[in-house]
C-alpha cells in the first residue's frame, strides 16, 4: 500500500530543495521545489507502490529546473536596484546560512558536473540513477560527479574545506 503523499513531502522535501538549490541557486530553488511537488501530487495516484520515491522526485525536480533554465533564456527581468545580498534560505529552521561563495563555485561548474554533484552528493542517489536522470552511463555520471567535486575543491576550498557531502 502506498504511503500518503504528505509523508513523501515530509521525508524527501528537504533533499529536493537542496537539489533545486544546487542546480538553480538559492534564488530560484523555492519555485522549482513547489512546481516539483505540484507535479508529483498530480502524478502520485499513478506511481507504482514499489517506486523509488526519492529518485522519482529528483527526476521531477530535474525537469522543473530545466524548465527554469529554459525560461531564463527567454525572459529578461529588469530590476530597479540589485540587492546587496540574497535572503537566507534554509531547509529546516535553525539550519546555518548558506555559503554564497560555495553557490557561486557550484554554479560555475559545467552543467553535467553540477547536476551529477547535486543528484549524487546532495540527493544521495546512486550513480546508475543519476545516469538515468541526466543521460549517459553510470561510469560517466561517476566521473562527472568526481570531476565536479575536484573542481569545487580547487576553486572553493583550496585548503580542503569541501568534503564529498556538498
Amino acid at each position: 500500500m502506498k504511503r500518503p503523499f504528505e509523508q513523501a513531502v515530509t521525508e524527501h522535501g528537504a533533499v529536493v530543495l537542496r537539489v533545486c538549490r544546487a542546480v538553480l541557486g538559492p534564488e530560484e530553488a523555492d519555485d522549482a521545489w513547489s512546481e516539483t511537488f505540484l507535479a508529483a501530487l498530480r502524478a502520485w495516484p499513478g506511481l507504482p507502490d514499489d517506486a523509488n520515491v526519492r529518485a522519482w522526485l529528483v527526476t521531477i525536480a530535474h525537469r522543473k529546473a530545466l524548465d527554469v533554465v529554459r525560461a531564463r533564456g527567454r525572459h529578461a527581468v529588469p530590476v530597479a536596484q540589485v540587492p546587496d545580498t540574497t535572503a537566507p534560505a534554509a531547509d529546516q529552521p535553525g539550519e546555518a546560512l548558506l555559503d554564497q561563495e560555495l553557490w557561486a563555485c557550484l554554479a560555475a561548474l559545467p552543467d553535467k558536473q553540477r547536476l551529477c554533484v547535486a543528484y549524487h552528493h546532495v540527493a544521495g542517489l546512486p550513480h546508475p540513477e543519476v545516469a538515468r536522470i541526466v543521460g549517459g552511463t553510470p561510469a560517466a555520471a561517476r566521473r562527472a560527479a568526481a570531476d565536479g567535486i575536484a573542481r569545487l575543491r580547487a576553486t572553493y576550498a583550496p585548503h580542503g574545506r569541501v568534503t564529498t557531502h556538498v
